[in-house]
């Protein structure tokens, strides 16, 4: 195959990869399957040897989530019970990392380091996962033994690392806004059986609403029950008046 040849088949595939990962912003995707993609691209676009990926968890600790091999995963697993090296250098800082230079990666990142001195690894790349301000994670790239990468293969890693990134951070999005919808529709909901309640307890107990809402929440504390779930007991007949009359109810 000619080098002209080669270059066409890379385009296309890079076009192919980013109609991928662009497809994941749309609602309904696997960010498995879309972490798994991003680090398998890594390796056949970029011609690194392995990638690995971590991302933020809901409490702000990294984890492993992607990686192109078991030994990657290993690597990254390694970064994180020792507390050093590029991936997480890069997710503190927001900004790239290379460590091309084994005795410079010794001084920077030595328990790391120490661990895979005998890997046949050459230079590493970690690559922000970072919109704006935010940084979600990190991905790294693993090189055999000799020259780094060029300035465009790595112009190329952040911009599939830039795009995955646009879509975890959507798909957060999207969920937070459906959790938000789905608590607003069941305050909406409770707020209604409330309201049955409060006439049903009105009309049997001779009271006016008010009062009937007072006699509902004073029930729900005693009994440590949430005041929707009484409610709505009331509403089905679940609930005598007499049980809202009485101070041992």
């Amino acid at each position: 195959m000619t080098m002209e040849n080669e270059q066409r088949t890379r385009e296309r595939l890079v076009g192919r990869t980013f109609v991928q990962l662009a497809d994941s912003l749309v609602s309904g995707f696997d960010v498995v399957e879309l972490l798994a993609d991003l680090v398998n691209s890594a390796v056949s676009l970029l011609g690194v040897a392995e990638a690995g990926l971590m991302l933020t968890d809901q409490r702000g600790f990294l984890r492993v989530m992607a990686a192109s091999s078991e030994r990657t995963r290993t690597i990254e697993l390694l970064e994180l019970q020792n507390d050093e090296g590029p991936c997480l250098e890069c997710f503190r800082t927001g900004r790239p990392v290379s460590s091309v230079d084994p005795d410079e990666r010794a001084q920077r990142w030595p328990k790391f380091a120490s661990h895979i001195a005998d890997d046949d690894i050459g230079p590493i790349y970690a690559l922000p996962m970072r919109l704006r301000d935010e940084t979600v994670g990190a991905m790294n790239l693993f090189l055999t033994p000799g020259p780094g990468l060029p300035p465009a293969d790595l112009e190329l890693g952040q911009a599939l690392s830039d795009v995955a990134t646009i879509a975890l951070i959507s798909h957060r999005a999207m969920r937070a806004n459906e959790q938000l919808a789905e608590q607003l529709q069941l305050a909406l909901s409770s707020r209604v059986a409330i309201e049955q309640a409060k006439g049903v307890l009105a009309e049997r107990a001779q009271v006016d609403m008010q009062a009937a809402f007072e006699l509902l929440r004073s029930y729900a504390r005693r009994n440590r029950r949430q005041l929707s779930e009484i409610a709505a007991a009331v509403a089905a007949g679940e609930l005598s008046t007499s049980a809202f009359l009485s101070s041992d109810g």
